[in-house]
Order: structure tokens, then sequence, then C-alpha cells
């Protein structure tokens, strides 16, 4: 049994519940998802999140009574027919943009759907279910159109991989990289705007530790630094293609007169600097990089903490090189993100190659060649990968790496673009050793991809517990009294010129000072009284390995170097 065929038919019979307990109910659509399934509704009356058990409990009632998915083909006019007399509004507009021909509807009991299928053959075949939550959703993901109540759920064959699943939901929303607003990592206010991130001391501190780590990396394998403005003329993006196939995202306005953007992306500022002088086949591969922060007008329904946001800063780079060099290149740069991922805790990927789009700009034949590249640069690596077909960029094809976290999710960071039709857009060149001019060839590739949503992952991923080298306060010194303070600024002061080290000096009992470092997953605590002071010693606790002893100052800055060693 198929997991989507076996979730498609339970959001049917979802739909058929909440179609027989909710007056003038309209149905959007209900497909399979990763890890489960929705249905969108337009109703009269919300739905609450303690409506779901009650939907749950009718669904059952009708998976007993074992209906039959019954598959039936209709004519267009049919279906118009009979879709309005069931006053479905939205599945009508749906037909509307069906070619003429043939149209399935499935049935199961008195309940009718407009669908391709499959479908089980029976309600009574639908396993394990669990409705999760309720959510607003704009028909057909646009704001100018009605919000829809949308219900996520999901369904397994078996109760033991619906309850493994739960549990994992369970650990998730306990990891939730939002707790950050209270831990002192970030913020987001009305004032400012959705999707834009205000970052406290905390998080300021973790971006630049991910930051400075990210350029000395790309700095040491041969990537140049360049810069490029925030705004640019709206001309440069008619002439990339943005314009026209990525304008809903980005941000336009007006300078005397004349349109510029607010960047959605950072290819057009490195292009110019390549173009900027005669480039010779010696000088190739030329491999611009910079930590560009763009912007992009993501829907509100679709914003979420640090991973999905409206203003973000990407680890950018392009490589210019000759047709020859691409292999070599795009394999270097999966050894490049293999090698990153590694230091920051990630060992396990997925890899996606997506290919032409149906709109898309450059010439076929280079986009066949394109994705054979690509292909042929995972299997040099041994890497085994899916195809992910027609989602490819508008200019180039692309191979997409998913890091898995500590709970097996899936997250989408690297991406590496293989464009021809830019170079050529642009009139780039390069002069061959024949001194004739040629064509570069453009890779886009990002390695951990936005710092924003890769510090959302890396936070839930170690549920705070930072390895050493990224915790924010390494170290905090809990002195025991007020003989002790003056202590604990002298170890701080020796210890500071390596470690990030704070001493709390608010006049609290030892164990609220020790509960609030667990609290903020304080990697190390030093606890300091009258015994420390008299035999020049350091009470070590370790958030890890708890209680390591008291220890003089040498052999602690042993174990600091030791642990940062291991930098997982």
């Amino acid at each position: 049994m198929k997991l989507d065929t076996l979730r498609h038919s339970a959001s049917h019979v979802m739909a058929q519940a909440v179609k027989s307990m909710y007056k003038n109910v309209k149905l959007g659509i209900g497909p399979s998802i990763e890890n489960g399934f929705y249905y969108d509704f337009d109703l009269d009356q919300p739905i609450k999140e303690e409506d779901l058990p009650r939907i749950e409990k009718k669904m059952r009632e009708i998976i007993k009574k074992n209906y039959k998915f019954e598959k039936e083909t209709i004519s267009k006019d049919e279906a118009k027919r009979l879709f309005k007399d069931l006053n479905e509004t939205y599945k009508l507009e749906l037909i509307d943009e069906l070619e003429d021909g043939e149209i399935s509807i499935y049935k199961d009991g008195d309940f009718i759907d407009l669908c391709k299928g499959p479908h089980l053959n029976s309600t009574a075949e639908i396993g394990h279910f669990k409705l999760l939550n309720v959510a607003g959703a704009y028909w057909r993901g646009s704001e100018k159109n009605p919000q829809l109540t949308r219900i996520y759920a999901t369904a397994f064959e078996t109760k033991k991989e619906l309850d493994d699943y739960l549990n994992r939901l369970e650990e998730a929303k306990k990891r939730d990289h939002r707790k950050g607003f209270a831990l002192g990592y970030f913020s987001m206010h009305q004032e400012v705007g959705p999707g834009l991130v205000v970052y406290h001391p905390k998080g300021a501190l973790l971006r630049s530790l991910i930051v400075d780590y990210l350029k000395n990396e790309h700095l040491r394998r041969g990537y140049q630094m360049v810069l490029g403005p925030h705004i640019m003329k709206s001309d440069i993006w008619k002439t990339s293609g943005h314009a026209d196939f990525y304008k809903e995202n980005m941000y336009f306005f007006d300078i005397e007169g004349q349109e510029y953007v607010v960047k959605p992306m950072n290819c057009p500022a490195h292009i110019l600097v390549y173009a900027s002088k005669i480039r010779s086949y010696n000088d190739l591969p030329i491999r611009f990089f910079e930590l560009g922060t763009v912007y992009r007008h993501e829907k509100s329904g679709v914003l979420h903490g640090l991973l999905r946001v409206r203003g973000f800063t990407q680890d950018d780079a392009h490589i210019f090189c000759m047709r020859n060099q691409l292999q070599e290149e795009i394999v270097g740069v999966i050894k490049f993100v293999k090698a990153v991922m590694a230091n920051f805790g990630f060992t396990d990927y997925e890899y996606e190659v997506s290919t032409r789009p149906e709109k898309y700009i450059g010439l076929e034949h280079d986009w066949d060649n394109a994705e054979k590249i690509l292909i042929q640069s995972l299997e040099a690596e041994g890497e085994k990968f899916d195809i992910n077909e027609k989602d490819g960029a508008f200019y180039g094809p692309k191979i997409d790496i998913k890091i898995k976290d500590a709970l097996g999710r899936p997250w989408q960071c690297a991406t590496i673009q293989c464009d021809f039709a830019l170079p050529e857009r642009f009139d780039l060149s390069y002069i061959d050793n024949q001194g004739k001019k040629q064509r570069p060839v453009m890779l886009h590739r990002v390695i951990v991809g936005s710092i924003e949503r890769f510090m959302g992952v890396l936070l839930e991923h170690y549920d705070f517990d930072l390895p050493l080298w990224l915790a924010p306060v390494q170290i905090r010194m809990l002195p025991v009294t007020s003989r002790a303070q003056e202590f604990a600024l002298e170890v701080s002061e020796k210890l500071n010129t390596t470690y990030r080290v704070e001493v709390d000096l608010n006049n609290e009992t030892l164990g609220n000072k020790i509960r609030k470092a667990q609290q903020e997953k304080i990697p190390y605590m030093v606890i300091l009284g009258d015994r420390e002071i008299k035999n020049n010693t350091l009470s070590i606790r370790s958030l890890k390995k708890g209680d390591l002893g008291n220890i003089n100052l040498d052999e602690f800055v042993k174990v600091l170097a030791e642990d940062l060693l291991n930098r997982r």
C-alpha cells in the first residue's frame, strides 16, 4: 500500500466528516503531503483545535461503515452540473481549468469529490490517523482570494508508526527554536514588520560565529570576497529575468522617477564584478563569495520564526568557469557542503536534482547538458539522489542537499544551480587559448543557505545545547557569597581572553543560579565559595557530564580545550 494513497483517502474521509457535521461547507483541495495530508474548507462557522476529536470520532464512524471508494468518469459539462448542484464553487473553478474530455470523480457513501485518485479499495482500509491542527490558508495561495480553514492531519499503516511520528512531533515542540525569544537570542515585532528579525546579544553572537567560520572556510578554498548594494535599478533585474519570473517576491520602489528593487538575489552584482574587466581562460574558475542580505516578499501565512523570513543573509557564491571545469567545480561544492555540515554536527544527507520548469530562460540543449552534468557529479561522488521534475530555477537546474537533524527531519540548506542562461543575457566572456571569445558557465551555490534558517535548524537540532564552539555563553561563574564575587571576576578576566564568560552577580540562591544556567543551556558552570577561595580551585559543573569536582584553573583550561577540539 502506498502511503500517499492511504493519506489521500483519509483526506476524503475527513472532508466527508466535516461536511456531515457543519452547514454550508464548501470544499477546497485535500492532497497528501510529506508526513500527512490536509483539506481546506470554506465554512460559516470556525473550526477550533478542540473540535478535532469530534471530527476524528465522525471519521472513525465513516471508516467503520466500509464504504467503497468508487471511481466514475464523466464529461466536463456533467462535472459542472454535478458540482453546481452541490454548490461547490471552488471545485467548479478547478473544473473550468481542466481540459475538455473525461473527468474523474470519487464516491464513498453519499460523499462525492472531484479527484484523479488513486484511492484505497474502501474506507475500512484506512489504518491509523490523527488530526493535528487548524490553520488559515488562502485559496490557491493568493492573498487576493478567500481565506479557508485548513485541517492538517497524518496517517500511517500501523499504530507504532503513528505513535513514533506523534512522539517526534512532541519532541519537535520541545525543541522549537522560537524559545529563543525568551532565551535572549532574537525577537520579532509588529513595529518592525512580519518576517524581520531583531537579534539580541546571544543571537547576534551565534550569527557572528557562524558567519566568521563560513568566511574562513571560503577564503581558504580560493573564493574571493565581493559585496553588492542592497538596492539596484530595476533594469538589471529585467536583464536577469527576475522581473519576469520572480516579480511577486520582489520589493519595487521609486527614487526620483527611477524604479529600484530591494535585492532578492546577489547574482547580478557578482556578474558585474566578473564583467568589469577582460577575463582569460587562465583566470577560470573564478569564485566570488558574499554574505549577502536579501529581501523577499514571502506571504505572511508561511512566515515561521527564523525558518521562513522576509529578510535574510545567504552564504552566496557564484563560480564562473569553462564547460570542461563544471563537473570538478560541482563535486568540489558537494565536498565543501559535507565538510561544513560535519563541523556543525550533520552527517546524514538527501540529494535531489530539480529539472527544467515549465517557464524558463535559455536553450533547451543547454538545460539538458546542465542536468546531465549535475547528475554525473552526484554519481562521481557515489551519492544516491531523487529527481524532482520541473522544479529547477528559471535560469537552470539544481541540486538541493538536505541535512537531517537529530529527529530525522530533512532541512534543505545547500543548493547548486547550473546556469548557461545568465552569462548569455549579460554577454559574459573569456578569452580562450586561441585568443577567441568564449561564453563562461555560471554556478550559483550556497552552503548553509539562509543564515537565519540555519540558526533555527541548529537550535532545534541541539535543543539549544550548542557545542562549546557555538555556545554564545560558554562559562558562567556562580559566586556563592559576596566574598567570592571578587574571586569570580578575577578568574573571569583570565578566561575571557579565550572564552566567552559571564559572572552571575545576582542576589539569588545557588540553586536558582544553577537552574537558570541549566535552562539557558550554559555548557559550564563554575561554582565559587569560601573553600574554592581558600584552595584556589574551581568547582566545575558540566551541562552534559554533571559535577566534575574541584580542579585548578590550568586543569579547567585543559577540559575546555579538549571540548573545543570535538566541535560536534
